[in-house]
């Protein structure tokens, strides 16, 4: 039997089920995040998040990297 799990997301403090026994099913799996999302997200919380704290988690590293980027490129 898949073991769901009632958590408090660490960020927003909004309650959520986390289906890791069924990870398929679970909240999170509608949300891609690439490798570097994963890592930016893991490097902050040690926790599973809402599925709109990943969402939003993931426009702030987009938003940050483009910034980097133009940064980068206005200093050549």
């Amino acid at each position: 039997m898949p073991h769901h799990e009632s958590k408090n997301c660490p960020r927003c403090q909004a309650d959520f089920e986390c289906k890791v026994g069924s990870i398929l099913a679970c909240q999170c799996s509608s949300v891609f995040l690439s490798i570097s999302e994963r890592d930016y997200v893991s490097a902050r919380y040690d926790d599973c998040l809402c599925v709109s704290c990943l969402v939003e988690m993931q426009t702030e590293f987009s938003i940050l990297s483009h910034d980097k980027k133009i940064s980068q490129y206005l200093q050549h």
